[in-house]
């Protein structure tokens, strides 16, 4: 039996700006100093099917990442020998805290630049030797080593910003930009007034000043080449059901980590200048583009050289508003990108240059349920819902009645559902943000999804399946939408009639052991085919082959609104 680890001396935590800038879709991940392998750990749950290795020379750390990644090397980082099939290989290389413990951080950063992909990122967290606190403590006589932080004993080296970037340049590989953590900002603010008439002697400008000296450590982004440039903004609905998080929000989080890609959500009155010569797409979500007062919307963002998308996922139809005739949610933009393929043909009547890319889960969260198979919980949150479960009260009672304390109702926003379950052992919650949504989905082990057999819902996507399944909770649902996603009795269980409802739930409570394989092979549907860092590289590719295509766009554009015929084409010169 082997000994038994001694704890690791530095927190078990990682660098959350580090995590960003992964790029999602990343397939070989290697850490140089990955420590306990905290942060590997963290983007395996983004992308379950990375490779993520780490290099660590503390052994007891090495012990615990070994649990953790898919395969951890032990020893000195300046001089240990990496197998062959890393070379050209690795998607992304991460110095996280490290080059500033090293003899040579300069060699290594040259020697394993032959590491790296094609477009393979390397990321650098670097103290930051010109923040507020080294000045502070200088002035005040408290310069002294310590056994972590900025001042660690361990520390070598240390870079300022510029530093960085040019020690990153001549090892060979293209900086492409940083970002500064900033911790204790009031505290540095104060220290930068106090000695403002100091800066003011030595001609220093206080708010150049301020922006080197606030951040605690600069996190580094580079490659070995310029990747391809794209500008992607997005506006974006207040968030409702997790809507705006899952077709904005992360996606646009998750564009942001591509080298090359600028990526943020803005609004149309501060819409950001775009550069010159960089393709450049607008995402609209959602919009009610309506009359001249949308046309006008949608002239100013062209002529200022944007390709406007149309991002929309529910059959228009049936939406009231956009039944007006002057409605250009679809005609007047160059393309649409919506959810489901039906959805993508209805839309295609409107516009024929339309993207389908199906919800997807940003990332799989450890499992919270199960822990008493005997009380189960049955989680019901849902947004205009009222004429979809009715029917299926009746068999809901039923079985919450047989079952009593062993079945637990959790409501989210549907009042009238709350107030039509004839049981005691149930608990509401009106309207929920996103992250408290999902953490009371989390915490059950059974989602229900009744949805009617309408033409509308048949246009609804399956994110609900999808939220629940990415937690471990197993889905009890409706034919309608669920049925195109789940395998009936594997990955879930599928009722057509309340009778159908009532077994299957009896049975879900009977034998847990039952429910909890539905949920686990679930989990595993989405971490084989729904994760969004499957969808990113595509979601670009497509956006860089619109611009390519601006021209033909723009044409078909003025087709459908000769009103436009007198706008140019986004950036004729750009190639």
């Amino acid at each position: 039996m082997s000994a038994p680890v001694a704890p690791y001396p530095y927190a078990d935590g990682y660098n959350a700006e580090l995590l960003e800038r992964i790029p999602l879709w990343a397939g070989l991940v290697l850490d140089i100093g990955c420590g306990t392998g905290a942060l590997g750990l963290a983007f395996k749950q983004r992308n379950p099917r990375a490779r993520v290795f780490g290099i660590e020379g503390d052994p007891r750390a090495a012990a615990v990442a070994a649990g953790r990644l898919d395969g951890v090397i032990t020893g000195d980082v300046e001089t240990v020998a990496l197998p062959d099939r890393f070379t050209g290989a690795v998607d992304c290389l991460i110095y996280g805290d490290v080059l500033e413990h090293l003899r040579d951080p300069w060699a290594l950063l040259r020697r394993n630049a032959s590491l790296l992909s094609p477009t393979g990122v390397l990321l650098a967290s670097l103290p930051n030797v010109e923040h507020w606190s080294f000045a502070a403590r200088l002035l005040q006589g408290g310069w002294r080593y310590e056994e972590s932080g900025l001042f660690d004993q361990t520390h070598l080296r240390w870079f300022s910003q510029e530093s960085g970037r040019q020690a990153l340049a001549e090892a060979g590989y293209v900086p492409l930009d940083s970002v500064g953590r900033v911790f204790e900002g009031e505290r540095g603010q104060r220290f930068i007034a106090a000695i403002a008439p100091a800066l003011d002697a030595l001609g220093v400008d206080r708010e150049a000043y301020a922006r080197r000296a606030l951040p605690l450590q600069h996190v580094w982004r580079a490659t070995r080449t310029p990747p391809a440039r794209l500008q992607i903004f997005a506006t974006m609905l207040a968030p409702v059901g997790g809507v705006s998080h899952v077709r904005v929000v992360e996606p646009m989080q998750a564009l942001a980590a591509a080298p090359g890609v600028q990526a943020r959500l803005t609004n149309l009155r501060d819409l950001p200048r775009p550069a010159p010569g960089v393709p450049r797409i607008l995402i609209l979500h959602r919009p009610a583009l309506l009359g001249e007062t949308g046309l006008a919307t949608l002239r100013a963002v062209i002529a200022a050289g944007f390709l406007v998308v149309c991002e929309f996922d529910d059959h228009p139809d049936f939406i009231p508003i956009l039944q007006h005739p002057e409605m250009h949610n679809f005609r007047a933009v160059h393309a649409v990108q919506t959810t489901t393929p039906r959805l993508a043909e209805v839309l295609g009547r409107a516009n024929p240059e339309v993207a389908a890319f199906p919800n997807a889960v940003s990332q799989l969260p450890p499992p919270r349920n199960f822990a008493d198979p005997t009380r189960l919980a049955l989680f019901f949150g849902g947004i205009n819902r009222e004429a979809d479960w009715p029917e299926f009260m009746p068999a809901l009672n039923a079985v919450a009645a047989a079952a009593g304390e062993r079945l637990r109702f959790v409501v989210v926003h549907d009042r009238g559902f709350f107030d039509a379950l004839a049981t005691p052992h149930k608990v509401f919650h009106p309207m929920l943000d996103y992250p408290d949504y999902l953490a009371r989905l989390a915490e059950a082990e059974i989602s229900f999804m009744p949805l009617g057999d309408t033409p509308f819902n048949r246009c609804k996507s399956d994110l609900k399946f999808i939220e629940a399944a990415a937690r471990r909770v197993a889905a009890l649902a409706s034919a309608t939408v669920y049925g195109e996603v789940i395998d009936a009795g594997r990955n879930g269980a599928i009722f057509r009639n309340p009778d159908e409802l009532r077994t299957l739930l009896s049975r879900m409570i009977e034998t847990p052991v039952w429910t909890r394989g539905l949920a686990e092979e679930a989990r595993a549907l989405i971490a084989a085919r729904r994760m969004l860092a499957d969808q990113i590289p595509p979601r670009i590719a497509w956006y860089h082959d619109l611009w390519a295509r601006r021209a033909a766009l723009h044409a078909a554009l003025i087709a459908r609104i000769p009103a436009f015929a007198d706008l140019p084409p986004p950036d004729p010169a750009t190639t």
